[in-house]
């Protein structure tokens, strides 16, 4: 359990709190800190969409090796697993 709980704060805390120093820098000073804070911005969503990539990837590789799993059933049966008898 205590790797969903680090995976879900990497993927989602990290970037929430990047935004979140963001935001706060752009309310306390909008004119001293704006480009500091639409830096921090940028990094927070860069950060999350780095994560949502990769989860795409992480899904295409299973759906991957379920297809190769098929095509080995297939191979030595001549029959698709997911066909009735």
């Amino acid at each position: 359990m205590r790797g969903r709980s680090v995976a879900w704060a990497v993927r989602y805390a990290l970037p929430g709190a990047i935004c979140l120093v963001g935001l706060g820098f752009l309310i306390a000073n909008p004119g001293a800190n704006f480009e500091g804070a639409m830096a921090l911005l940028g990094a927070g969503l860069s950060v999350l969409l780095v994560n949502i990539l990769f989860r795409f990837g992480v899904t295409s590789d299973q759906d991957r090796a379920e297809e190769d799993a098929a095509r080995r059933e297939f191979d030595r049966t001549g029959r698709w697993p997911d066909e009735g008898a």
